[in-house]
């Protein structure tokens, strides 16, 4: 059975840090890009960076030079490090990789609050 588990999100104030760890178990997707998403309340879900399977990195622009995404082929991981966190960075995160098929994980919360 496949899955993807992220975790680490939670609760920091803006210009705090988090990072995101997506463990994939049930099958090696070191030969496949994976992305992170978000869904923000009360929007629609978008992508925010995604990694080849060589390492190449393209992030949206809002998250450029702040967050980085990278992975452990190894250990069939996927990170992502989000420094200098904005309100409008609060949402849902999710892990996902299209192989045969699309697989997602099921997502942690981020919260950027005062």
């Amino acid at each position: 059975q496949v899955q993807l588990v992220e975790s680490g999100g939670g609760l920091v104030q803006p210009g705090g840090s988090l990072r995101l760890s997506c463990a994939a178990s049930g099958r090696d997707f070191s030969g496949f890009t994976m992305y992170w998403h978000r869904q923000a309340p009360g929007k629609s879900r978008e992508s925010v960076a995604y990694i080849t399977p060589g390492g190449a990195t393209t992030y949206i622009d809002s998250v450029k030079g702040r967050f980085t995404i990278s992975r452990d082929n190894a250990k069939n991981m996927l990170y992502f490090q989000m420094n200098n966190l904005k309100t409008r960075d609060t949402g849902i995160y999710y892990c996902h990789v299209v192989a045969d098929k699309g697989y997602w994980g099921q997502g942690t919360q981020v919260t950027v609050s005062q």
